[in-house]
């Protein structure tokens, strides 16, 4: 079931991601973005300066080829931070319109479905990957904060 064709039961709040074409755009970010996709490979500068201008994120969301890039001097410094490290891109965002990629709260709804159904996580997240398009990281995540 694609993602748009998910309905929601429930109203609430929409994750919402911060997309960031270029490293000159760290510095126009709020400081309280939660989570960020970089579409550009940053270098460990590049995710330095971008913790300390945005103290709350959570998480950083690269695609899969710039995650394998990322250093494990960076990698560590995110983890002692308590920043996830997401692979995954977002599909058909149109950042001209819109500087912030959305995931619905169907996908949450979705989520806990599968938990009432009594699937395990490895099953919630390999139904969610194919349902929805978003990384297994990305969903793992989710789920780490819906809980």
């Amino acid at each position: 079931m694609p993602l748009e064709k998910l309905t929601s039961k429930k109203k609430g709040p929409k994750m919402k991601i911060r997309v960031v074409s270029s490293k000159e755009e760290i510095e126009t970010l709020d400081e309280n973005e939660e989570i960020i996709h970089l579409a550009f490979r940053p270098s460990n500068t590049d995710i330095f300066s971008l913790v300390m201008k945005c103290p709350n994120v959570k998480a950083l969301h690269i695609p899969s080829s710039y995650k394998r890039t990322i250093s494990s001097s960076a990698r560590m410094y995110l983890e002692m931070q308590g920043i996830d490290l997401l692979e995954g891109d977002v599909w058909g965002h149109r950042k001209d319109i819109n500087e912030y990629s959305e995931v619905s709260r169907s996908v949450y709804d979705r989520i806990e479905e599968f938990r009432k159904e009594g699937l395990a996580e490895e099953e919630i997240i390999d139904k969610m990957v194919k349902e929805t398009r978003l990384s297994p990281d990305f969903i793992t995540f989710l789920m780490k904060q819906n809980s």
